[in-house]
């Protein structure tokens, strides 16, 4: 077992072998890992852990530089596991290049679809049971005494906040408590509720921003038309349309979102030989925030993380693309025209993307396939959560642009022994930049301080 030693924290690495599809648990095999941090001068302490399930979908967990962040109050109480859910980080890679040994899109697609919360869960609750043992004693209890012994407390961040629901959906006896950030789905809302909700809120972020930075409507405009007649060339192979630039709208959902955006767009320009034209580093900085080189099952399985068969037994269809039309103001056509400020798009995956993105181009007709899918299994089962009884400690953005406010608060209501938190003081990345004050107040909640 490898163990390094950062600024405050000793590191070591666990590995486990899980079946691709659990319910064939003799087929094949992929392996998960988990990075195990623990305070240094603590190493030897039976400390309860804390599973750390990452946003995304198809994000590898942070890897961390010392004790900092919210690794700073987590490590007060617990023994951290940072999962690379499957298919991400140190697990298994699942992207363009291991994915074309797989055949063709039609079994590619089948192989990722084992690639969602319910299994990232029951991969979660192997290494529970490798790490820990079997669970024993009531799942009321957040105590570490005999009680708790087998059981560990999760952190869901984003979408990890939605693998955590699935967790007290499917698991309830494996936890003791959990921390949702940023992360409470909308139980019975599909694809197109998801993002008919979505384009308003994006729309706010885009008025508060030009209201911030007014000298940015004109910037944003200038860039557009000059990508609409020349779309530019990234570093990394990728092609910069209108529709890609607006994309740079991701952005806008973190609380240093908007003046990042408003740097970027004013260094856009420098003049050559054939006068003013974009500028080297203003697309090696586009080409950082839009490659998804390394997530590319974020695109790949977007849309998919919201399917459940008890809420539309249809396809997600590119539900995203679908709906945009019906929201003017992102037409950048009609900006050009003279319609109004260009309007950038927020957490939205359109099919387009796997044309300007080399990273995602291969894997564009095994997207078509995941995007005509049928029948997914359900991921959330209500009437369980409705009776359940792991105490449960929810952030909730009330400005989160990623994450509906609504749907969150629909779901707290649904939710037995779960308590929220509703503040605007931090965006998205609250438990990221909030030095440990979001998991504290959590912490907090969950043990009755509060």
């Amino acid at each position: 077992m490898s163990v390094d030693r950062l600024p405050g924290v000793v590191l070591r690495d666990h590995f486990l072998d899980v079946p691709l599809d659990h319910s064939v648990p003799d087929g094949e095999r992929l392996s998960v890992y988990g990075r195990e941090v623990v305070a240094a001068g603590r190493e030897r302490e039976e400390l309860p852990w804390l599973v750390y399930l990452q946003g995304g979908p198809g994000c590898a967990s942070p890897r961390p530089l010392g004790r900092d962040s919210w690794l700073v109050p987590a490590l007060d109480h617990y023994r951290v596991l940072l999962l690379d859910q499957r298919g991400t980080g140190r697990s298994t890679p699942a992207n363009r290049q291991t994915l074309a040994l797989r055949g063709g899109p039609r079994e590619q697609a089948a192989y990722l679809a084992h690639f969602r919360a319910d299994a990232i869960v029951r991969d979660a609750e192997l290494f529970r049971r490798h790490l820990l043992g079997e669970g024993t004693g009531s799942t009321g209890s957040a105590g570490t005494g005999e009680a708790a012994a087998g059981r560990w407390s999760v952190l869901g961040q984003s979408f990890g906040g939605f693998c955590a629901l699935t967790y007290l959906s499917r698991a309830p006896e494996g936890l003791r408590e959990v921390f949702v950030t940023g992360g409470l789905p909308g139980l019975d809302t599909g694809a197109e509720d998801v993002y008919r909700a979505a384009y308003p809120r994006v729309a706010r972020k885009n008025a508060a921003h030009y209201a911030r930075f007014p000298q940015d409507v004109e910037s944003a405009l200038r860039i557009a038309a000059h990508l609409r007649e020349r779309p530019a060339r990234l570093p990394g192979g990728g092609v910069l349309t209108v529709e890609a630039f607006q994309a740079l709208g991701l952005m806008l959902g973190t609380g240093a979102g908007s003046p990042a955006l408003h740097h970027l767009l004013e260094e856009a320009w420098v003049t050559g030989p054939s006068g003013p034209e974009l500028a080297d580093s203003f697309l090696q900085a586009v080409q950082g925030h839009l490659s998804y080189a390394s997530t590319p099952l974020y695109a790949v399985l977007h849309e998919a993380i919201y399917a459940q068969r008890s809420v539309d037994r249809g396809a997600t269809g590119w539900a995203a693309q679908r709906l945009r039309a019906k929201f003017p103001e992102f037409d950048a056509d009609r900006a050009l025209a003279g319609g109004g400020p260009l309007y950038f798009t927020g957490e939205m995956i359109y099919p387009w993307l796997f044309d300007t993105d080399p990273a995602l181009r291969p894997l564009k007709e095994t997207a078509q396939e995941l995007a005509a899918r049928e029948e997914w299994p359900d991921l959330y089962d209500t009437v369980r959560l409705a009776a359940n009884e792991v105490p449960v400690a929810a952030a909730v953005y009330a400005d989160d642009m990623y994450v509906d406010l609504a749907h969150s608060l629909r779901t707290a209501e649904r939710v037995g022994n779960l308590r929220t938190w509703v503040t605007n003081e931090w965006e998205h990345d609250g438990l990221r930049v909030s030095d440990g004050t979001v998991l504290r107040r959590l912490i907090r909640m969950n043990r009755g301080e509060l």
